[in-house]
């Protein structure tokens, strides 16, 4: 345990007290959030080091391998030249879920990590293989299933036998997170990684035991191919999921903020929307604009509007589809939707001629959670694969709460990061700069072939809270220092969505009153037990009788007809209203997707790829199309011209 009489550092610099007893939540002069950073501490010198010695006069020793930072304002010592050990880290940045990154150096040889699994009390989180046999049948596939998508990038730095060390592995709920990259001297196998887990599925759950078994023996094969057994590690653990419930509650409102003239953000859904809506609640969307009045107000009014009628198609071709559509399919399919939005935005600002940071654009942060239809590792049908896409671009984020702890699921882009990902600095050393939050892409700003937006796949697989969030209420930390405050409430059925989003936008509008604040939370539940009631319940929108599930994709069906039928009418001599911008993907068959809105393909730019493979996979239902389009579009239809 730490002696109270230990002083931790408040981090604001203008406080004239700063020293607080270590254990004090806030800072007893200026109520400044304490922040309890422990940090990994390895090399060779670290066994030397005794629990309760101090290192360079801020470091507190717990454990030899675990050190707390008492002053965490300071910048620590950071090495003039990167060594490869340090830019390995700096290169897995977008893997920030599941990798640690360096902090800084002491004693010259002792690394110091960050963002490593260790609990806010200083304790590691259990290695998976401590945690295998309580975990249930859906998590112990899932856990394989991230090893697995973190294999190539490790594998690409030569650290992927950091994989391969079962106590390097620890797990905080469903995620698995690294401890410290090992460097392996000659690369690491597939067949090795399959040695490594034999033994964690010989005591797997009976639903999931033998096909993990199975998968393992192709492992452990010289034949073994990765492609293959990550399509069957997917099917297994999307049947595994679909043995769940599902229910699903969202609510969302956005609010201009104490000091600002006009709200610049869009959100989606709102307290005033319709709650017939058939996006929901499987859709949110939050969206912070840039470019002033008049400009950041429509790129963010016009990305949502646009996205919506994008992803209502979306959702529908989906729940027709009869296999298992891969993740990177749909990732793909979610970042043309994006691009698409992107250029409908960047048309927007050369026909108004505005430059340089005249221009418009939007932040962007959306959950998609996808009905795909499957057959459960029981063998019963369910309608729901329990995926949850995310995408983001700029600084909204998403965290993933439960009772237990808080997550940030996304990475801002902005200049730091940019720096890191580069590995040209240490992230604590980026954020010194004067333009380290500065924002390094966002929708409209750029032609779409320039936007890289970042799309993750998650499986809902426990009871929590998606939060999605400008950085009205995400700067300066707000959402770390006050989730115990609105998300343990509402799971545990003592506060009411609405009531979490309007505490969340008011704490917003007192801590961080610079910006406008948007807030959309979407209460996931797959507990079985009996559902606590709310103080202001939200009625479930996830259906689960036949009649009504027919009745909803009939309306979905009716809804995308009619939306195509705008866009083949759509005239792109005048800019598209927003409820005529739709741009979802069409899967002719069990197996081939293409456009369906070709039109619009054509007015945004980037046309031609997408036309080129409408015309090769379905040439006579293009022609046919085609001939409905408008003449001028007509020019510019046929893919040989």
């Amino acid at each position: 345990m730490i002696s109270t009489q230990q002083i931790i550092y408040c981090t604001n610099p203008r406080c004239t007290q700063p020293m607080n007893s270590v254990g004090d939540s806030v800072c007893a002069s200026c109520q400044t959030p304490l922040v309890y950073r422990y940090l990994w501490a390895t090399g060779s010198s670290v066994a030397e080091i005794q629990p309760g010695e101090k290192v360079a006069n801020r470091y507190e020793v717990i454990t030899p391998n675990i050190w707390l930072d008492t002053q965490p304002g300071l910048l620590p010592d950071i090495p003039e030249e990167l060594p490869r050990e340090i830019v390995s880290y700096l290169r897995l940045y977008q893997h920030r879920l599941h990798i640690p990154q360096v902090y800084g150096i002491a004693h010259d040889d002792i690394l110091l990590l960050e963002n490593v699994p260790i609990d806010e009390t200083g304790n590691l989180y259990p290695a998976i293989t401590d945690a295998w046999e309580q975990a249930q049948a859906v998590r112990q596939v899932y856990w394989l299933w991230q090893i697995l998508q973190l294999w190539i990038p490790l594998s690409e730095l030569g650290v992927a036998g950091s994989l391969l060390i079962p106590d390097n592995l620890r797990v905080q709920g469903w995620c698995v997170r690294v401890l410290e990259l090992v460097e392996t001297r000659g690369g690491a196998s597939l067949q090795q990684l399959g040695e490594c887990w034999q033994p964690w599925v010989a005591t797997a759950k009976k639903p999931v035991g033998q096909e993990l078994n199975n998968i393992v023996q192709q492992m452990r094969s010289e034949e073994a191919n990765l492609e293959s057994i990550a399509s069957q590690l997917n099917a297994l653990l999307l049947s595994s999921a679909a043995d769940l419930p599902l229910t699903l509650k969202v609510a969302g409102a956005t609010e201009t903020g104490p000091q600002q003239t006009q709200n610049e953000d869009t959100c989606y859904p709102t307290n005033t929307g319709d709650p017939d809506d058939p996006l929901l609640p499987r859709v949110s969307i939050v969206c912070d604009g840039i470019g002033g009045h008049e400009g950041g107000e429509v790129a963010s009014l016009l990305a949502v509007q646009s996205l919506k009628l994008q992803l209502r198609a979306l959702l529908t071709e989906v729940k027709e589809q009869a296999d298992i559509l891969p993740p990177d399919l749909i990732q793909k399919q979610l970042e043309a939707s994006l691009r698409i939005v992107n250029n409908v935005i960047c048309n927007c600002n050369d026909e108004q001629k505005r430059e340089g940071t005249q221009r418009m654009g939007t932040t962007l942060v959306i959950a998609v959670q996808l009905p795909q239809s499957i057959q459960t590792a029981l063998g019963f049908q369910s309608l729901n694969a329990h995926e949850l896409y995310l995408a983001s671009v700029g600084d909204s984020r998403a965290y993933w709460m439960t009772r237990n702890y808080c997550q940030l699921l996304t990475i801002d882009d902005d200049v730091a990061g940019r720096e890191v990902r580069y590995g040209r600095s240490l992230y604590r050393k980026a954020l010194q700069r004067p333009d380290a939050t500065a924002l390094t892409q966002a929708l409209g700003t750029k032609e779409g072939e320039f936007l890289r937006p970042l799309v993750q796949r998650f499986i809902l697989e426990e009871d929590g809270i998606l939060l999605l969030c400008s950085d009205g209420l995400s700067d300066n930390d707000w959402v770390e220092h006050s989730w115990r405050d609105y998300a343990i409430p509402v799971l545990q059925g003592e506060l009411s969505l609405e009531d979490a989003v309007r505490g969340w936008i008011e704490l917003a509008n007192q801590k961080n009153t610079h910006d406008n604040t948007s807030v959309v939370l979407t209460y996931c539940r797959v507990s079985r037990d009996p559902i606590v009631p709310m103080t202001s319940a939200l009625a479930p929108v996830e259906i689960i009788e036949a009649e009504q599930e027919q009745q909803e994709q009939q309306e979905q069906q009716y809804e995308l007809a009619a939306s195509s039928q705008a866009l083949l009418e759509l005239d792109v001599s005048e800019p598209p209203a927003l409820d005529k911008i739709q741009t979802p993907a069409k899967r002719q068959g069990r197996r081939k997707w293409w456009v369906l809105f070709g039109g619009l393909l054509a007015f945004v730019g980037g046309a031609s790829l997408g036309l080129v493979a409408w015309w090769r996979l379905s040439p006579e239902t293009f022609q046919q199309t085609c001939g409905r389009l408008p003449e001028k579009v007509q020019q510019v239809c046929s893919p040989q011209k």
